[in-house]
């Protein structure tokens, strides 16, 4: 798989996050996939999704930054949302926040099978503080 097609593999993926469609899920993502070294699956994986989803109505998931190393992609996403209720452990409660994901994603035959992925729970927490 080249840069340019594994890029393409990734950009479609997130297009689908974004509509929610999880019938094709399994597309872009492994039946096998771990997520910070815990082994979940395709299941586990859209449950986990389907959760953020349901805690962040207006979740957008926004790249702007990929960079494609076959078979590896790392992407800094971007969020400008409202979590209801506590997100990260944080009482935002509707508030708006911005913060970043910064992931890597490891890819075998074409689809996801790992994935590290760390937000910047601390930016979050600076907003919070302004906001009080």
């Amino acid at each position: 798989m080249t840069p340019q097609h594994l890029s393409k593999v990734y950009r479609d993926y997130i297009t689908c996050l974004n509509a929610q469609d999880w019938t094709n899920l399994g597309r872009f993502v492994h039946d096998d996939v771990r997520h910070n070294g815990r082994q979940i699956g395709l299941s586990g994986y859209r449950e986990m999704l389907e959760n953020d989803f349901q805690q962040i109505p207006d979740l957008s998931f926004n790249i702007q930054l990929l960079i494609a190393d076959p078979p590896y992609v790392s992407s800094r996403l971007l969020f400008d949302c409202r979590p209801k209720g506590e997100f990260l452990g944080l009482k935002i409660d509707g508030k708006r926040v911005s913060f970043a994901e910064n992931v890597i994603y490891e890819f075998r035959e074409g689809k996801i099978v790992e994935v590290w992925s760390v937000i910047d729970k601390p930016a979050i927490e600076v907003q919070l503080r302004r906001s009080q």
